[in-house]
């Protein structure tokens, strides 16, 4: 990482030019490509948003940990489910086990690149958790809200690191990350869980307001296709909507150092018991 480490803790986040080769580029956007063919019927089609709350009520999401899911734009389906866009551009994101259950992303998560990264960042046993293929599609590509990844994937103490693969040139126009430097350093400001309330429809929750993050905290990231940025768990960032006639596809999955940490049984996502989070280094 050639000094990176020290950036790293500084910032929250880290940027590793040319982590992937124009093939492997292509390789990972083809298996995305792949994935609009088999999008399921108006029966099983679910929104997703930041900006919502869709996901409090909606099994198919508090299912989907250990599956290959569809999440479609709020701007793509109308009200019966039907598309209002064509069906390759339709999709916000599919998730969340890409990284064990399709062959062209598992081999992508589990290559040396990645098991050096994370022996590099100090990790000893990392754990794969969850992974997603983002569209961020022309016209469509919604806004993501100021969040922190441990909001949703909760550990004691947080060890939880996001690498996060453009697939295409990522700008300000096509909606790039955002950061806030530092903003690692100041906590889980909320947590997003599965309601102990058990009567409630809703079945997710979180457990406390959204906090007001001024927009001058925060930096944009533009980066090249192919280059990966590393994203610790705790530190704030955001993208904004696609207004560009280009797409902005990522690919993204969460690790996991599970040697002296506790995964939270409160986190949306929980392990299959019969299919615990794959070990990074062991496979």
């Amino acid at each position: 990482m050639h000094g990176g480490l020290s950036k790293f803790l500084q910032d929250g986040y880290l940027v590793l030019d040319d982590f992937l080769t124009e093939r492997e580029v292509e390789e990972l956007k083809k298996a995305g490509n792949d994935l609009t063919q088999n999008i399921p019927d108006e029966s099983h089609r679910a929104l997703f948003s930041t900006t919502d709350t869709y996901q409090s009520k909606d099994k198919y999401f508090l299912d989907s940990g250990d599956k290959i899911s569809y999440f479609f734009e709020a701007g793509a389906l109308d009200k019966d489910g039907k598309l209002l866009v064509e069906p390759h551009i339709a999709l916000n994101k599919v998730g969340h086990a890409l990284h064990w259950l399709n062959p062209v992303f598992k081999e992508y998560t589990f290559c040396e690149k990645v098991k050096e990264t994370c022996f590099q960042l100090g990790l000893v046993d990392p754990a794969v958790v969850q992974s997603m293929y983002i569209y961020k599609n022309p016209g469509v590509g919604s806004e993501v809200i100021p969040h922190q990844d441990a909001t949703f994937l909760y550990t004691e103490p947080v060890k939880l690191i996001g690498f996060w693969i453009a697939l295409d040139d990522a700008t300000t126009e096509n909606g790039c990350l955002w950061f806030a430097p530092g903003s690692h350093r100041s906590g889980v400001h909320r947590r997003f869980i599965r309601n102990p309330d058990k009567n409630s429809e809703e079945l997710l929750i979180y457990n406390a307001q959204a906090p007001c993050y001024p927009k001058s905290n925060f930096q944009p990231l533009p980066v090249n296709k192919g280059s990966c940025v590393l994203i610790h768990g705790q530190v704030v960032h955001r993208s904004d909507t696609n207004k560009s006639k280009s797409s902005r596809h990522a690919y993204t999955f969460h690790v996991v150092d599970m040697n002296g940490t506790t995964y939270s049984p409160d986190n949306w996502l929980q392990p299959n018991p019969e299919q615990p989070f794959p070990q990074l280094y062991k496979n």
